[in-house]
């Protein structure tokens, strides 16, 4: 279990995600944010999509968690996902805005918690069992390494 500190800092990581996506990608190109720079990596658009897909999915799990008892958790393909029409185009204000609500959603929820909520857990079929405190490190974590492989693919294009 992750201490308190941990999970002030983890929700705070949580709190700053989208501004810091938004920041990140605010003056790119179409084609900076589509082109796959890095092999077998996602495009930028296509991260910040994932995030936006991933985060709800995430948010759900949480919910499902606080309202029943050790749900199992449902995977997807993040993969296929990454290749539908609404994660592959440069339009990012859409994934942005669910971020910037869901997040502050996300975070509500996070501070209004007693120790016993923390504790509650579900079974991810991949993963094993999954606490709420569980999902604010796994996905404080997950913000900051998107941003990371957003900033490596930028880094990756040719220079002019």
């Amino acid at each position: 279990m992750i201490t308190q500190e941990q999970r002030r800092e983890g929700i705070n990581k949580i709190s700053r995600l989208p501004g810091q996506l938004r920041e990140l990608v605010q003056n790119l190109s179409a084609e900076q944010l589509t082109t796959p720079y890095l092999a077998g990596e996602w495009t930028v658009a296509q991260n910040v999509h994932h995030v936006a897909d991933s985060h709800m999915n995430s948010y759900i799990r949480v919910k499902l968690i606080l309202t029943e008892a050790h749900p199992t958790l449902k995977p997807y393909d993040q993969d296929a996902w990454a290749e539908l029409a609404d994660a592959d185009g440069s339009n990012l204000e859409t994934s942005l805005l669910i971020l910037e609500g869901l997040h502050r959603r996300w975070v509500a929820l996070f501070e209004s918690l007693d120790e016993a909520q923390w504790r509650r857990a579900g079974l991810h079929p991949e993963n094993g069992e999954m606490t709420v405190a569980d999902f604010v490190e796994v996905y404080a974590a997950h913000g900051e390494a998107h941003l990371d492989q957003i900033r490596r693919t930028l880094a990756a294009q040719p220079r002019v």
